[in-house]
């Protein structure tokens, strides 16, 4: 699933070396551009997820694709015994690891380097799981989505915060103007990554979202999956148990 959607079409290296080369590019300026493009609406979708999780009172939580760390930070908020954070490109866990430090949560957040599709975890060791902007990543959607289940404790939650599509005049064009014109632009004059902020409406674009997602989810095993647009569609956060 979308494993056609790469961000350097011109290279023959597979899709996850090519995420994790553009994420390792553009670490630097990620958080900046992440808030700028998003008008910082981002940070209350994270909001929402962690009080989604807070509702379980999970105490060991594994954050897949956590780039910076955004996500495992938050969850700091819910006072769990531990948050691992784990992704595939060590420039952005470089990232996440400073603001991590300077925080004061080392002895809370762990940062590790590992694959989606491969975790390097045992199987049932989590109570929550969460991605956050990673799933459309992923090389292969259902490898991935399966290797969570296989980590995640029976009962547990997995919640996936990632772009949809908005569906509804004129938002959806206004929104479709933006996110496929002004924002490669703006996204190419500061991460100076030509490619990076091109793939991000093409791979919106080729992603699943909605009953289509949830539909997937089901397939790799997950239930009671249900799915919530936010900002009018221009997110999605899918809620699956165990």
């Amino acid at each position: 699933m979308n494993k056609d959607v790469k961000p350097y079409r011109e290279l023959d290296s597979s899709k996850k070396e090519q995420v994790a080369q553009m994420f390792d590019n553009i670490s630097a300026n990620y958080d900046f551009l992440n808030h700028l493009l998003s008008l910082s609406i981002d940070k209350g979708w994270r909001r929402r997820v962690v009080r989604m999780i807070r509702r379980d009172n999970p105490q060991k939580i594994l954050d897949v694709a956590t780039g910076t760390a955004d996500l495992a930070i938050a969850m700091a908020k819910i006072a769990p015994e531990e948050v691992v954070g784990v992704d595939i490109s060590e420039g952005m866990l470089e990232v996440g690891r400073q603001k991590v430090r300077k925080k004061g949560l080392t002895e809370l957040v762990t940062l590790e380097h590992g694959d989606s599709e491969n975790l390097p975890y045992a199987d049932d060791s989590f109570d929550a799981i969460t991605v956050a902007f990673g799933v459309r990543n992923f090389e292969n959607l259902e490898k991935g989505l399966l290797e969570i289940h296989r980590v995640l404790r029976p009962g547990g939650k997995l919640l996936v915060l990632e772009f949809s599509q908005p569906t509804r005049f004129p938002f959806k064009q206004l929104y479709n103007f933006y996110f496929r014109n002004i924002l490669p632009l703006l996204g190419k004059l500061v991460s100076r990554d030509q490619s990076a902020y091109t793939y991000l409406p093409e791979s919106v674009g080729a992603f699943p979202f909605g009953k289509e997602m949830t539909d997937i989810l089901a397939k790799c095993g997950y239930h009671q999956n249900r799915f919530l647009p936010v900002t009018f569609g221009v997110a999605t956060i899918y809620e699956s148990i165990k």
